[in-house]
């Protein structure tokens, strides 16, 4: 009984580091980057988009599809850039615990 006692309060312990663990991801802002530059876009790593910059020589009705296509690279880079920064919270906050490969405790 003991045992299951220690246990539980080991998951109590691991659900108050992850919510803390959750409350500074939407503090993390990576940033994405696409056509040299042109486009950027930066978030949390919670996912949530705070800015997109767009330069002015990109302004132009015949530019139109090149802009959309450089946004959505931009954000992919930052989503991506997020998705890191969100697993290295969580291999920091799991790192001791001996948890199975692939938990996914986010």
């Amino acid at each position: 009984m003991a045992d299951f006692l220690g246990m539980m309060k080991q998951a109590a312990q691991l659900q108050s580091k992850v919510q803390a663990m959750q409350e500074e991801l939407g503090n993390v802002e990576v940033e994405g980057i696409s056509g040299g530059g042109l486009v950027s876009v930066r978030m949390t790593a919670k996912m949530q988009v705070k800015a997109v910059k767009i330069d002015p020589s990109l302004m132009k009705a015949d530019e139109r599809e090149i802009l959309e296509d450089l946004l959505v690279t931009a954000l992919n880079d930052a989503q991506r850039k997020a998705e890191t920064a969100m697993q290295e919270k969580m291999q920091t906050l799991t790192g001791g615990l001996g948890l199975p490969p692939g938990l996914g405790l986010g």
